[in-house]
């Protein structure tokens, strides 16, 4: 997951491939619960690993849960029928609606002293409705601070079960579902009915939650969405093991990113097919509405581009309330205005989505009319009217996941989202498995930070890249592996083993890990690439046209979606001679040999200052004389000497030039 301030993503033009969606956030949640009022031991499959479950599995944890976790695979030891289960807690449960609200009602229900609080939004986000039900019903629930908001106390209840319970079902149907979930804990010697009050709002959500009450064994019976009756005597029962379908509504970006897509193939998407349970899996008929193709088979559809552009729509979207967000960016590329309807519950999910949509809409260049619960696009009118934006998301996984999809862009202008890890609610790895699919209309963004031996170039690189979310190649590494291994095959690193060096540089045994470490023939040598001998190998075997040209391709190979930062000693002037900045990074020599003096202490390893500065210097002398690509500036390369700054202020200094090169 991308864990930086800001994501900026460049022009796409086209997806390939196949994804594999993470489990469904709305089953995931509910089957945990359920697990968790069951008795015995329940096995879930293909669970989401997110945000949002990991507050429902530690809240579980607390409530005395047998919890153990592997994967996507989670075994729930249930609390049912267990005397001796904790009475006392304070749950966290982050922005996560599927867990609030389910748990207030279910240890309503269960009687205890527990606090129910979260993050500053979900204690903005209405509760009253479930609250005035449950208290109606006898359960002791209180507000901890402003009325008909979280976080909540709860007390033991004293149930009166002889009346129908009313829930209003227009503002969420989370709080009938809660209760749904709830009341067969309460089930006796006579059927419990649950009345809606108002329109029922996004009733796909209420079906999963009938679906899943009834794998673990509860009926209930639905009378034409008004009344709900959970017969006496109902039970929770383990369905022993359990599969969790892929998240539909996280289907939704795929299926629009193929509808937007001009590669004819056409993307995969695996882990939901028409057959699912889930409500917003009818997102593909809306999608077919505006003109997308779309096949679909057992647990798999496949979306490509039809109608271009995608014809505009009027549509009630009270059936698919979180995929219908997706169609609000689609609109940006349809031939009229698209209108959407029925969508009052936007405004009290993880913010005003209604009011957060028609803003960043505008940014983008669209005309936008909002209401109470309608929202109206007009796309821009041409390729000059886009406009390059930053997506502010509001903390809102949906609103940073359908704002990618402005990235397809006919204008090719990039697109930045602020504030990507919020993702990680039900999609951690949402940006990763775009990139992986995606096609850029540009040249993916490159920096080049060259400069001579021990100037910091690889240290200022790898920071730049961590602030950006770019990968980063440490070219040297490439070289200095090289040498590595010809000396573990007794071969020195010079012209007279030429052609045997570059074989070996083009079959390179080596792996890169997420913290730095490196591998060659799988053995860890991170820090043996890092020796004064290895790096003299490196310089050496740069002088050698062949091993150069066997580690260009590899080199030019790693500039992959979202961008690339990179060190060394040519990346600007042969590598990437097109890149959009260069920096070239120098520092006086008694600066760097004192820096590479502390270096090498630190890592346990001896070392003379005085030797090391003639070192480098015989090193600068051969780097820039070489008769292959001499170490030298790129003509565009703007000159950074570090000798006096921090690295702090040396990275800041590299974003700053790299934000001035930014249309946002």
């Amino acid at each position: 997951m991308f864990d930086t301030a800001f994501l900026d993503l460049p022009a796409l033009h086209a997806v390939r491939g196949t994804v594999r969606l993470p489990g469904s956030k709305s089953i995931s949640n509910r089957v945990l619960l359920l697990a968790a009022l069951c008795q015995g031991r329940t096995v879930v499959h293909d669970l989401l690993d997110a945000d949002d479950t990991q507050v429902m599995l530690q809240a579980l944890r607390q409530l005395g849960c047998g919890v153990a976790v592997e994967g996507t695979r989670a075994v729930i030891d249930g609390i049912g029928g267990r005397a001796d289960r904790p009475r006392r807690a304070d749950l966290f449960l982050g922005n996560a609606g599927t867990a609030m609200r389910p748990l207030a009602a279910a240890l309503a229900v269960l009687g205890g002293d527990y606090t129910l609080r979260g993050v500053p939004r979900m204690h903005e986000r209405p509760i009253g409705d479930l609250v005035d039900a449950l208290q109606v019903l006898g359960c002791d629930v209180h507000y901890e601070g402003a009325s008909g908001y979280p976080p909540l106390r709860i007390g033991e209840p004293k149930l009166r079960l002889d009346q129908p319970i009313a829930v209003r079902g227009d503002v969420s149907s989370q709080f009938l579902t809660a209760l749904l979930l709830a009341l067969p804990l309460a089930a006796g010697e006579q059927d419990i009915a649950i009345d809606v009050t108002g329109e029922l709002v996004s009733k796909p959500y209420i079906d999963i939650t009938l679906q899943l009450l009834g794998r673990f064994g509860v009926r209930v019976r639905c009378d034409g969405w008004r009344r709900f009756t959970i017969a006496r005597g109902a039970a929770y029962q383990s369905p022993g093991e359990i599969h969790v379908e892929g998240d539909a509504s996280s289907a939704s970006y795929f299926i629009a990113a193929g509808a937007l897509s001009a590669d004819a193939g056409g993307l995969k998407i695996e882990g939901v097919g028409a057959d699912s349970i889930q409500g917003d899996v009818r997102f593909v008929e809306a999608a077919r509405l505006m003109g997308a193709h779309i096949d679909s088979g057992p647990n798999w559809l496949r979306a490509r581009r039809g109608a271009w552009p995608l014809k505009a729509i009027d549509l009630d979207c009270n059936h698919i309330p979180d995929a219908a967000m997706t169609l609000a960016v689609m609109a940006l590329y349809a031939d009229g205005p698209c209108t959407l309807r029925n969508i009052a519950s936007w405004r009290v999910k993880e913010t005003d989505r209604i009011a957060a949509l028609a803003t960043e809409l505008r940014k983008l260049g669209a005309q936008v009319d909002e209401g109470a619960d309608f929202l109206r696009v007009t796309p821009p009118a041409d390729t000059t009217a886009w406009r390059a934006a930053s997506i502010h998301t509001y903390d809102d996984h949906r609103m940073a996941m359908c704002g990618a999809l402005a990235a397809f862009n006919p204008a090719g202008l990039p697109v930045r989202i602020e504030n990507p890890r919020c993702v990680g609610k039900t999609f951690p790895d949402y940006f990763e498995t775009l990139f992986s699919l995606a096609m850029s209309a540009a040249a993916v963004p490159v920096i080049c930070i060259d400069g001579p031996t021990a100037s910091g170039k690889g240290t200022l690189a790898a920071a730049v890249a961590r602030r950006l979310g770019y990968h980063y190649l440490d070219s040297g590494a490439l070289y200095r592996l090289t040498g590595l291994a010809a000396r573990a095959r007794g071969l020195e690193p010079n012209a007279t083993h030429e052609t045997m060096l570059a074989k070996l540089a083009r079959q390179l045994p080596t792996r890169f890990g997420e913290q730095g470490e490196v591998w060659l023939n799988g053995h860890d040598v991170t820090i043996a690439i890092r020796t004064e001998a290895a790096g003299a190998d490196a310089s050496r075997l740069s002088t050698l046209p062949t091993v150069r040209q066997a580690l260009l391709d590899l080199q030019r190979q790693a500039a992959r979606l979202p961008g690339l930062v990179t060190d060394g000693r040519d990346m600007g002037t042969v590598i990437f001679p097109a890149a959009q900045l260069k920096v070239y990074l120098t520092a006086s020599a008694d600066q760097r040999a004192e820096r590479r003096h502390k270096q090498l202490l630190s890592k346990g390893i001896s070392a003379n200052i005085d030797s090391l500065r003639a070192d480098l210097e015989e090193r600068d002398m051969r780097d820039s004389t070489r008769t292959a690509a001499p170490l030298q500036a790129a003509p565009d390369a703007l000159p950074l000497d570090n000798s006096t700054l921090s690295i702090d202020e040396t990275v800041e200094q590299v974003l700053t030039w790299w934000q001035d090169r930014q249309p946002f």
